[in-house]
């Protein structure tokens, strides 16, 4: 066990009056929360990050000794539910058991060595916590995928990473033996099923007989944990490595409580539509605490319970980060500019940033500015420190020298009846350079309306609702827009569509 943990382990362990004082003294912390006192203040950056971390032996063994020592209570370490309501509850003892073994599988029967990688392509199955926490135990590389990747996603992310194994289930391993002769790295394929495919290891068989006994792998902070592919909204998708520390030790400032009902809601991956908010408020009487991040640096700003929300706003800097607006040359601009939202990395890197763009150091170094890493997002910051989001850069739409960003003119649309969901885009113009065009997916209500009225009634519309020079000069109703497989619009493809591109 690594050292900074060992004396609070053994305290527990050795002596119970740790936990009630004496001579009248007022009680220590119990030691769980001593343990994650220390890893909040790694968090936020008051406490050096450890050379050696990993968090199935830091983290979840921990839990498991506290747990068999008496002094922690036996709540699920893990709570699985189906949709015909079969669950499956682990302790934290019984999840190190089971992760051991898997660990073993992907050791043996795959022949995995540490730093090699492996996709994780399953639906929200317990074998998926089992292999993600048996990657952490032997030092493998883990790079999940959702279920909806097609042939051409997975022959891509195969190619790029050079996976050596992927385990998935029954419904997406025709996929994968349909490209996999193109995959020269790929040597092992894992089913998770309870039947039998050419060419594939049964993983539930193999867990069953796989020993519980297993030394887990001694990692550094700095180790690479997993690779994720981000969204490609522009491009092809690039491969984000996070680190055992930075995803590990980098979500401590954003993990919650035990609640026995909604009490804290928390929304992330598109800016929030105030319309939503409002809904959402009135439908449940909770806030909607939004956030925002990205795959390269877990959350960047949010609006943390307790703290006031301002309509629109994705909230101020998340700690251990320094998040300024800047112009493109790095220099940080003052509250009420637009400029890019950017993260300063000099004189020291956040320990919770990934590594870098694997295989792909040019665009590791574009993405960084002076002291600053840029993010590629707008935005400004108000005068409290509070940031509000304009749009990607490519996104952002001049037109006569007006830098107009889509979600404003988006969040307008949103609050007529007749907008299902939309994307704003730029579209060539002739006098004005380009000018604001709407896509729009109508509600079912408005399907069968005049096409022309109803551009009429939403042009103006939005001139009430923001300033008027941002209303859509051109709107296209559509059945539906483009996304990428995580649910992002992919507004360059109606921009590249829109100019020919």
């Amino acid at each position: 066990m690594r050292p900074w943990l060992r004396h609070l382990v053994l305290q527990a362990l050795r002596n119970s009056r740790a936990f009630c004082g004496s001579h009248g003294k007022p009680a220590p912390l119990p030691v769980p929360q001593k343990i994650v006192a220390t890893w909040e203040a790694i968090s936020l950056g008051r406490q050096l990050v450890p050379e050696y971390f990993n968090f199935a032996h830091d983290v979840l063994d921990v839990w498991s000794r506290l747990e068999e020592a008496g002094h922690r209570p036996p709540n699920p370490a893990f709570w699985w539910v189906n949709g015909t309501g079969a669950e499956i509850k682990w302790s934290f003892e019984e999840l190190g058991k089971q992760s051991r073994k898997a660990a073993n599988v992907l050791g043996g029967a795959c022949g995995l060595q540490p730093g090699d990688r492996m996709m994780l392509v399953l639906p929200r199955l317990p074998e998926w916590w089992l292999v993600s926490v048996a990657c952490m135990r032997t030092g493998t590389v883990m790079i999940p995928g959702v279920t909806q990747l097609t042939e051409k996603d997975l022959k891509y992310r195969l190619q790029a990473s050079r996976a050596k194994s992927i385990i998935t289930s029954d419904s997406l391993a025709p996929r994968v033996d349909a490209i996999s002769a193109e995959c020269p790295s790929l040597q092992t394929k894992l089913l998770v099923s309870d039947s039998s495919r050419p060419g594939w290891l049964n993983f539930r068989e193999l867990l069953r007989e796989a020993s519980t006994e297993h030394n887990c792998m001694r990692t550094k902070s700095r180790d690479p944990l997993a690779i994720y592919f981000t969204s490609g909204t522009t491009g092809a998708p690039k491969m984000v490595e996070h680190s055992q520390s930075s995803y590990g030790l980098g979500f401590v400032a954003s993990g919650r409580y035990q609640f026995q009902s909604l009490r804290h809601c928390l929304t992330g991956g598109e800016a929030l539509n105030p319309d939503v908010r409002e809904k959402w408020k009135h439908q449940t009487g909770v806030e909607l605490y939004e956030g925002y991040g990205q795959s390269e640096t877990v959350v960047i700003c949010a609006n943390p319970k307790g703290m006031k929300i301002k309509s629109g706003s994705m909230g101020k800097a998340s700690p251990p980060y320094d998040v300024q607006i800047v112009d493109d040359e790095g220099n940080v601009l003052p509250p009420g500019e637009e400029g890019n939202v950017a993260v300063r990395i000099r004189p020291t890197r956040p320990f919770c940033f990934f590594n870098c763009y694997l295989d792909n150091p040019e665009k590791t170094a574009a993405s960084e500015q002076g002291d600053f890493y840029i993010t590629g997002d707008r935005a400004r910051m108000d005068k409290d420190g509070y940031f509000w989001f304009m749009g990607r850069n490519d996104d952002v739409i001049n037109s006569s020298s007006y830098r107009i960003g889509p979600v404003e003119v988006e969040s307008a649309l949103a609050e007529h009846p007749a907008v299902l969901e939309s994307a704003v885009v730029s579209s060539p113009d002739p006098i004005r350079g380009e000018v604001v065009k709407a896509f729009i997916v109508l509600t079912p209500a408005y399907s069968s309306h005049d096409p022309e009225a109803l551009t009429r009634e939403l042009q103006e519309h939005v001139k009430r609702v923001t300033a008027p020079y941002k209303y859509p000069r051109k709107v296209a109703f559509v059945s539906e827009l483009p996304k990428t497989v995580s649910g992002k619009i992919q507004r360059s493809k109606l921009r590249s569509q829109e100019w020919g591109k």
